[in-house]
């Protein structure tokens, strides 16, 4: 099964204070600081995706994101808004549809330790299901988004917001939360991708100081919207909870050069 990488990178990371660059950019190995140093979260993560053409969604500091790959042979595709996970998934969509993979991963740029084997077992799950979400089962749940489940289908991803709600019975049975990674069958995924970009989200955010309302796009529609239509959406479960974790704010990154110091053979 030939495959295809896109990663998700054009976010600045507004929670990493002090740091004007991208964060994807920001180091395994710290230096004077942990804002400077060596490893690169982007370049580790390049290292361990599986073999095939990869993009990378690009916006917030994309000169520079562009600089540190440029020996990896990359495809850039620049998400001109930053209007949600599925607004970049879908300004790479000539990527996508191009005839150049049978499959494709979609993974973000801030989440480094997931491992290569992790990545072509997703793959391998693609014989049984259209798309595959990666889970975890946390210590905390946070304020993380969660599978429901049914059998070995995901009906929809319900984020936070929602089932923070929930009563707690119905809690208990959320206890598989997404890392924001998935795969899936090219062929299948060219079908949605329209259906995602004719269905945005209307949001209201602050820009520039003032409550704006905003049109988003959320990759996981795309589970909801293929599981109605009776196409499989499956999953499987990462073993470690860090394998998954996101570096979005200091504390994570200090985590997360912890881990790197501590395993570097193993990442």
């Amino acid at each position: 099964m030939k495959t295809a990488c896109v990663i998700l990178a054009a976010g600045r990371g507004s929670r990493m204070k002090g740091y004007a660059g991208n964060k994807i950019l920001l180091p395994l190995i710290p230096g004077k600081s942990p804002y400077e140093g060596e490893m690169p979260i982007l370049l580790h993560i390049l290292t361990h995706l599986p073999s095939g053409p990869k993009a990378i969604v690009v916006n917030h500091a994309k000169e520079d994101v562009m600089a540190a790959t440029k020996e990896f042979g990359v495809t850039y595709r620049e998400q001109p808004e930053l209007n949600g996970t599925g607004g970049a998934l879908l300004a790479a969509m000539d990527f996508v549809t191009a005839d150049i993979s049978d499959s494709l991963i979609v993974t973000m740029g801030d989440v480094p330790f997931v491992k290569t084997a992790t990545y072509r077992q997703m793959l391998e799950c693609l014989k049984d299901h259209a798309l595959v979400v990666l889970g975890f089962r946390p210590r905390s749940q946070k304020q993380y988004g969660v599978l429901e489940i049914a059998g070995d289908q995901v009906r929809k991803i319900i984020e936070w917001k929602y089932w923070s709600a929930y009563p707690e019975e119905r809690k208990e049975t959320l206890r598989i939360c997404n890392s924001g990674i998935y795969a899936a069958r090219r062929d299948v995924l060219m079908r949605y991708l329209p259906v995602l970009a004719s269905r945005p989200h209307v949001v209201s955010k602050e820009v520039d100081g003032r409550l704006k309302d905003v049109e988003e796009y959320f990759i996981t529609d795309l589970v909801e919207y293929m599981h109605d239509d009776g196409v499989s959406t499956g999953y499987m479960v990462s073993q470690d909870e860090e394998e998954v974790m996101g570096v979005d704010d200091l504390a994570a990154l200090r985590k997360a050069q912890e881990i790197y110091r501590s395993n570097p053979l193993d990442q």
